[in-house]
């Protein structure tokens, strides 16, 4: 009895190259501005995506990609709570609440989307932006 061949390993990927100055640069502005691309529920998700497939590949990417990632889960939460808030007060209201919910769900949206883009805006032309606030969930 003959032992069957063994088949070769599998050969393992190659780690992938680090980003040149321009593509760290380049990834990082695209986590703030993706932030405010999807504008609402879904704003989270740009960033997480860049940070999860480049934050090894790259320091600023990795650096701005947890700055963004936080202001947009933080950005979340506060819609998640305006919708909870302003339900429970809409019913007690009989509805005229949930026009000053509205008016509160525009503000938040429009006002991530202004920071979103200044903080792309600024890590575009070579610097760094710390959003005035957001709750540091990823550290």
């Amino acid at each position: 009895m003959t032992d069957a061949p063994t088949p070769p390993a599998a050969a393992q990927p190659a780690p992938a190259a680090p980003l040149t100055p321009a593509e760290d640069k380049q990834w990082a502005s695209f986590a703030h501005f993706g932030g405010a691309a999807v504008l609402f529920w879904a704003g989270w998700l740009p960033p997480l995506i860049i940070w999860l497939v480049f934050r090894e590949r790259g320091s600023l990417t990795n650096q701005e990609g947890k700055e963004s990632l936080n202001f947009q889960i933080t950005v979340t939460g506060l819609l998640i709570i305006n919708v909870i808030v302003g339900s429970i007060l809409s019913v007690v209201t009989l509805g005229i609440w949930w026009f000053v919910q509205m008016l509160i769900h525009a503000v938040i949206v429009i006002g991530a989307a202004i920071f979103a883009i200044i903080g792309g805006t600024r890590v575009n032309a070579g610097g760094t932006y710390r959003y005035p606030f957001a709750v540091r969930f990823i550290k």
